[in-house]
């Protein structure tokens, strides 16, 4: 296929006097990181959510690799290939990490879960996931339960989970926020791997890891893009200093 995986024209949403998305285009290519940045209240997440399909716009159309997408439901827009991950992770605490991988591999192939008891027997879906863990560096914690890890790790893992269904397009809600130094490195580490091969539209307070990953930042200010373009422009751009950081400041 050619053209964009996501293509978003003229979305609008009001919750009463405010203006959440206020007439959004937008783009994310093949393989491409596409950085949504912008002050908190900025409208981002209210975005992501009318994309997933927990909001419905007031206006506007999404396709997802050219098809109109917006009267499907979120499972539906699933199947079509689009995966999210939150700023709070939505993980089965009870279980261990490899098995949260394995049920997810199990949804994604619309298996009953009436089998799961029986999933350990499955070789390949096992080896797919240690697979997957290991991508993401949390092979060695594949036993452990899911209540026994770190939050950086818990991030890890929902990541995991949502690219076991081999998503078209994942959209990413901070998953910076709250880790560390080191694991917010890791979690770059990982990101950067699937640069080309899973398109991204990717959330992020952290401008570091934007500008360590994206291949074209969109600005979002009051619902309204203001710029899109290369990191090197976004940088430079003297509207988005103003808009986002206050005149005369430095964007990292």
């Amino acid at each position: 296929m050619t053209g964009p995986v996501l293509e978003v024209r003229g979305l609008s949403k009001r919750f009463g006097g405010l203006v959440a998305t206020d007439m959004v285009d937008l783009t994310v290519e093949p393989g491409e990181i596409h950085a949504l940045i912008g002050p908190n209240g900025a409208g981002k997440t209210t975005l992501i959510a009318q994309l997933f399909g927990e909001l419905r716009p007031d206006a506007g159309e999404i396709a997802l690799q050219g098809r109109p997408i917006n009267g499907l439901p979120t499972h539906a827009r699933v199947s079509r290939g689009l995966a999210r991950s939150f700023q709070v992770t939505c993980l089965l605490p009870d279980y261990t990490v490899l098995e949260n991988v394995l049920v997810a591999l199990q949804v994604s192939e619309g298996h009953s879960f009436r089998f799961f008891r029986n999933v350990h027997r499955d070789a390949g879906l096992v080896d797919r996931s240690v697979d997957l863990l290991s991508e993401a560096g949390l092979a060695n914690r594949a036993e452990v339960p899911v209540a026994n890890l770190s939050h950086g790790e818990r991030k890890q893992l929902e990541l995991v989970v949502a690219l076991s269904t081999k998503p078209r397009l994942l959209l990413l809600d901070e998953p910076m926020a709250g880790l560390g130094h080191a694991e917010s490195r890791q979690m770059i580490e990982v990101l950067g791997g699937l640069k080309g091969r899973t398109s991204i539209l990717l959330v992020e307070h952290d401008m570091d890891a934007v500008f360590a990953l994206a291949d074209r930042i969109s600005v979002l200010v009051y619902g309204r893009i203001i710029a899109t373009g290369n990191p090197e422009e976004i940088r430079n751009n003297p509207d988005v200093r103003a808009a986002y950081l206050g005149e005369g400041d430095e964007l990292c």
